[in-house]
């Protein structure tokens, strides 16, 4: 199977379970969020889990070919670059995170994000060939 299918596969329907989970529980989110947007070990690991994934997806497709594609590996620097800043500045990547989830609405307008993009991905990936 090709690499970008098997990516798909994984990423997309792992993004529509944490998009629909943020929106069914949406208080239960925002509390993580907030707990996690604090110094600590969490946002540690957080960053640590972050970069490993970030670097297996851009080792394994590093594909900058403007198609569906693209979106796999620039999730994969997204999560690089996302778990480095978590590592090496902290207080920056805290003050990046407390703007971005800022309320409910900024909580719902990131899950309809990922759960598009998890929808999207699925159907690439799981999309029957000819």
């Amino acid at each position: 199977m090709e690499r970008s299918l098997f990516l798909a596969r994984i990423v997309g329907p792992t993004f529509v379970a944490v998009a629909l989970g943020m929106l069914i529980n949406l208080d239960m989110y925002e509390t993580m969020i907030a707990e996690g947007l604090h110094p600590g070990i969490l946002f540690y690991l957080s960053g640590f889990l972050s970069l490993l994934a970030g670097l297996a997806i851009v080792n394994l497709h590093n594909t900058w070919r403007l198609d569906w594609r693209v979106i796999i590996t620039v999730l994969g620097w997204l999560m690089t670059i996302g778990g480095i800043m978590r590592i090496v500045l902290p207080r920056f990547a805290l003050a990046i995170g407390s703007t971005i989830y800022g309320g409910s609405a900024s909580t719902t307008i990131v899950a309809l994000i990922t759960g598009a993009v998890g929808a999207f991905l699925s159907f690439k990936g799981y999309q029957r060939r000819a």
